[in-house]
């Protein structure tokens, strides 16, 4: 069982039919009946390979179809940059190159099976390529978003213990001004045209490379990639995905979200320090041998959006829900999308109304996700599957969800609890392994024979769940999560703050925002309250990533709290969406 190809459960990976449309013309990478595979694993029958590796079992065998004429001439890979540069591979492209790459990991940089890897890059080909090489080589991927302050990277090369770093010109000053705390961090590769002190050339070291790399042998459970993901408090968890959660998983289950043909062509708006971006722009539609489209984006901005639909023909677009309510605000119709036909939406909940503007505006729908970085996606709204305003669909294939209250006791229809998805006896592949270093809170995730979400809903007779909120203080604003911890954090070091309270405020772009309360130290004293707050705000962008700065200030003589003395975030939160 050395390779999924060998497994009997599996075979016929590529006659199999999409539910909604009859495939022809050519294979597809799946299993042969996900339904029975479905309850195979409710039943504890499930068979899963010992040994897999995405780069071997999936894009090389891509590669060898691509050889044989059995797949499209569409690339597997397109990138431009929005100023005329443009990048082209085939999955036999991607292997040549990606091999090249992960040789110099492993035979410059010395990295072994095992080792850790941060990767802060923008949406540039590179961080694609670094992603690849990193399975070909057993290394374990870190990402970041490129928005990371000093404090942000210092604390993740710290808590990881990463043994090496990839970055561009803008981050590697930063980088440099913590490295010395890094004990662990041997290596540094830079993504440059010119070169930098105490850097690797990475574009020059791949380019004179061999691509003779024997990809290593990899189990289903190794590591395959740690996610920081955050917390309501203390710092952001190290989120540990396996070659089986992250790889393996999208071989059972993956059409029900996405459903597409190697001749269809994905967009991905996540940013490449996500999760969404591993799924909607790695894993997922790569299984399909689909084409994955980046666009640079250094800003999120509706023309380069839209003209970037109507210029390439994109079959699929998948974004936060900012994205969705920021386009219905322009006459869409001086823009004819050339290819455009299912639309997704993700990272946290789309308001109904901007759904019935996209649909009457542009003729389709938007299909809503829902997931974690813990359990990538749980639920959503399949291709053919009736849209209910307000819901994200129902569970998907190989998650057993559930409404639960806090005894983990299974909720009736209609009944508010907390979104869990059930762990026990059987834990099912998608999900996270473990919160690395941090037992406690992997036990606290538990409750009963459920992993619990932290998220509340609702589920219906017809088995369409519905979001209501976080069950905690964390903040989803523009698809980021962002822990009130770490943004008080940043507030309370500023002279002027005695004491300071994050919560969530809602917007109508955004969906929420940080809000921020606080009260002013004795000893400050200033009339122009204006000034204040965006002094405040200045100095949380230079303290934290930018995208957690608090969008709203609000001074108050003083914080609701427990007789105990802990602040009442749900109070003020409350108080803030009318729930009083």
């Amino acid at each position: 069982m050395k390779s999924l190809f060998k497994l009997q459960t599996l075979k016929s990976l590529w006659t199999l039919k999409p539910p909604n449309r009859i495939f022809r013309g050519h294979p597809r990478l799946f299993a042969s009946d996900v339904y029975s595979q479905y309850e195979s694993v409710r039943r504890g029958e499930q068979q899963i390979p010992k040994y897999f590796n995405f780069a071997s079992d999936v894009l090389d065998k891509w590669s060898e179809l691509e050889k044989a004429g059995k797949r499209p001439s569409n690339p597997a890979f397109w990138w431009v940059s929005g100023k005329g540069e443009e990048v082209k591979w085939s999955f036999e492209e991607l292997g040549f190159l990606s091999r090249k790459v992960a040789n110099v990991l492993t035979k410059v940089c010395g990295l072994q099976k095992g080792d850790r890897i941060v990767v802060i890059l923008p949406r540039i080909p590179e961080w694609w390529l670094v992603n690849v090489a990193c399975m070909r080589a057993g290394i374990v991927l870190i990402p970041g978003i490129s928005q990371l302050s000093a404090k942000d990277i210092l604390y993740r090369l710290q808590a990881s213990k990463a043994t090496a770093i990839v970055t561009d010109d803008t981050l590697a000053p930063t980088v440099d001004s913590v490295a010395s705390e890094c004990q662990f961090l041997k290596t540094k590769l830079i993504v440059s045209k010119g070169g930098r002190e105490g850097w690797l050339n990475f574009t020059d070291l791949y380019k004179n490379q061999s691509d003779d790399h024997s990809c290593v042998k990899t189990r289903i459970q190794d590591s395959m990639s740690i996610f920081f993901t955050s917390g309501t408090t203390g710092s952001p968890k190290m989120t540990e995905h396996s070659q089986g959660s992250l790889g393996f998983r999208p071989l059972l289950s993956e059409r029900y979200w996405l459903d597409l043909t190697p001749s269809d062509v994905i967009w991905s708006t996540a940013d490449t320090g996500w999760i969404l971006a591993s799924l909607a722009s790695v894993f997922d539609p790569w299984v399909f041998g689909s084409c994955i489209f980046i666009h640079k984006l250094p800003q999120i901005e509706s023309a380069a959006i839209l003209n970037t639909l109507c210029r390439f023909p994109i079959d699929a677009l998948v974004g936060a829900p900012t994205l969705f309510r920021m386009l219905v605000q322009n006459d869409l119709s001086n823009y004819k999308f050339m290819n455009l036909k299912h639309c997704m939406s993700g990272g946290e909940p789309l308001n109904p109304e901007v759904m019935e503007q996209w649909k009457s505006k542009t003729g389709l729908d938007i299909h809503e996700v829902y997931g974690q970085t813990e359990t990538g996606i749980i639920c959503s709204v399949f291709k053919g599957m009736k849209i209910k305003p307000g819901s994200m669909g129902k569970a998907a294939p190989l998650f057993d969800v559930q409404i639960v209250d806090k005894n983990a006791n299974v909720l009736p229809p209609g009944q508010q609890g907390e979104i869990a998805v059930r762990s026990k006896p059987i834990r099912p592949l998608g999900l996270f392994s473990e919160y690395v270093d941090n037992p406690k809170k992997t036990a606290e995730s538990e409750r009963g024979d459920f992993y619990v979400t932290g998220d509340r809903g609702t589920m219906d007779e017809d088995g369409y769940f519905q979001f209501i909120g976080r069950d905690d203080d964390i903040i989803i604003s523009s698809g980021y999560r962002i822990g009130p911890f770490e943004v008080e954090s940043a507030l309370i070091e500023h002279p002027a703050v005695a004491e300071t309270a994050v919560v969530s405020s809602p917007d109508p772009l955004r969906g929420e925002v940080v809000k921020a309360f606080v009260v002013l130290s004795p000893t400050f004293s200033s009339t122009d309250l204006k000034s204040l707050t965006c002094d405040l705000q200045e100095h949380v962008k230079k303290t934290t990533a930018p995208y957690k700065y608090p969008r709203k200030v609000e001074f108050v003589q003083e914080l609701p709290k427990t007789v105990t003395g802990k602040i009442k975030r749900n109070e003020l939160r409350n108080k803030e969406w009318g729930r009083m």
